[in-house]
């Protein structure tokens, strides 16, 4: 949680800083707005900021909107002068707190603030099953394995739970085992020292060290070499790590979370995962459900995406049209909320008129569910052949097109037209189709050595594509 005060009201918004700091802020402060902007445009960053109210307020939250910082602005005042409070709100200012402070309504401002930052939304049934389970066990120090198809959330569950935890004012470091090369990830949890490798030009803090005394996420840990889940192993039990290279063990205190949209009892009994930390990592399982499972989530997942990319984009929130939401309901869904995202992403870019009409919801046409037959026919609609029995929905696309082509061209077609469906990110087309990032690297290598065209990266991955 970063605090950014302006001004100083004689002192008391120093002793605001102060309690914010002694509840886990990381505070700064500058004497008025257009040193806050000056801050900001450095890179400084908040995610609050509390403005004495003696201050331009208005100005100051015209100059974030106009510069897309979306931070919440909290005016403050000597007193409880009602007038300054209604102008300050009227001036686009979230909240009005009177000084001299008051530490416990200090800190309920701040967890208001990071609440809504990180807001889970789950007004569906089968998510309130998983995070009222969340709730119960974020307290413990317990490891906890996070478990579902890809774009469920399992990250976002795993900073809830931080944010819920004893550890809550200390760091949570995630690491990527999916997005970093063997040879890298070792050094990347476990540090090394000068010299340990060629290029070890000085040593290197781990992951491990680096989280000490917070919260250590290890994201798609499935993708990790055997050979370094044996020493990952003895780090979790014996909290505990060697730097490579090293001569000497180093103590941790950390929390692991870990992720996984694999089966991992079925990684096990191919031997792909050891079961001995599969037992250390699993000591309380929480496995999101996919999006179609959770069909009440749908409309408010959609409306907080527009509101956010309008926002982000310097667009005129618009509402999502009854016809958008019914085409969004419809839909299956193969990359959950991480592809629902995204769509909102585009739609909010590309829709015109006064609100979000169906047409700027571009969706993969054989994932949208089959109308229902009137009730009168009595006729039910027959599963397509291409359907699962795993609750996927039935999927409309036909075989025929398939039909005398090799399967070696049905899949090449079905990763371009995934990678494109992604925005050419490679992380999450990976994670779609259910292959590594490593074989999905491998098979776009050979089809660009054979003249095919490929969609470039897109920018959250180009150091990985």
């Amino acid at each position: 949680m970063r605090l950014l005060i302006v001004g100083t009201l004689e002192g008391h918004l120093t002793t605001a800083g102060r309690i914010a700091h002694a509840r886990g802020a990381k505070v700064s402060h500058v004497p008025d707005g257009t040193a806050a902007l000056v801050a900001l445009r450095a890179g400084q960053g908040a995610d609050l900021v509390m403005v004495d109210v003696k201050q331009d307020v208005a100005a100051l939250v015209v100059s974030l909107k106009q510069e897309r910082f979306h931070v919440p602005v909290i005016a403050c005042g000597i007193g409880t002068d009602a007038q300054a409070a209604v102008r300050a709100i009227k001036a686009g200012a979230k909240e009005y707190l009177p000084l001299p402070p008051d530490a416990e309504l200090i800190a309920a401002v701040l967890e208001a603030v990071v609440e809504e930052a990180n807001a889970v939304i789950a007004a569906d049934a089968a998510m309130q099953r998983v995070l009222k389970l969340a709730d119960q066990i974020a307290p413990s120090e317990a490891s906890v394995m996070i478990t579902g198809e890809s774009g469920t959330g399992k990250e976002v569950l795993a900073r809830y739970i931080h944010r819920k935890s004893k550890r809550a004012a200390n760091k949570m470091i995630a690491v990527n085992c999916a997005a970093i090369p063997e040879n890298l990830l070792e050094s990347e949890l476990f540090g090394h020292e000068k010299g340990a490798f060629t290029g070890a030009v000085a040593r290197r803090i781990g992951k491990f060290e680096e989280a000490s005394g917070g919260t250590l996420l290890l994201d798609e840990i499935s993708e990790m070499d055997l050979r370094l889940q044996a020493k990952l192993l003895r780090a979790v039990q014996e909290r505990e790590i060697d730097r490579v290279g090293g001569s000497a063990p180093v103590k941790i205190d950390i929390r692991v979370l870990a992720t996984s949209n694999r089966d991992l009892q079925a990684e096990v009994r191919a031997g792909r995962f050891r079961e001995d930390l599969y037992f250390r990592l699993n000591v309380v399982n929480l496995a999101l459900p996919p999006l179609r499972q959770r069909p009440s989530d749908i409309e408010r997942l959609a409306e907080f995406f527009a509101r956010k990319y309008a926002d982000t984009n310097g667009i005129e929130p618009r509402p999502l049209s009854r016809a958008a939401l019914d085409k969004l309901k419809r839909y299956e869904w193969p990359g959950n909320v991480r592809e629902l995202e995204n769509t909102l992403h585009r739609a909010v870019l590309i829709a015109t008129g006064d609100d979000i009409g169906a047409e700027a919801i571009l969706l993969t046409s054989s994932m949208v569910a089959a109308p229902v037959p009137p009730a009168a026919t009595g006729a039910v609609a027959a599963p397509s052949a291409i359907g699962d029995e795993g609750g996927r929905g039935v999927r409309t696309g036909s075989m025929t097109g398939m039909v005398g082509r090799t399967v070696e061209d049905v899949e090449r077609d079905l990763i371009i037209d995934t990678l494109s469906h992604c925005l050419g990110n490679r992380t999450h087309a990976a994670n779609i189709l259910g292959i590594s990032i490593r074989t999905l690297r491998n098979k776009l290598k050979l089809y660009q050595e054979a003249g095919i065209a490929v969609p470039p990266p897109g920018d959250s991955d180009r150091a990985i594509a």
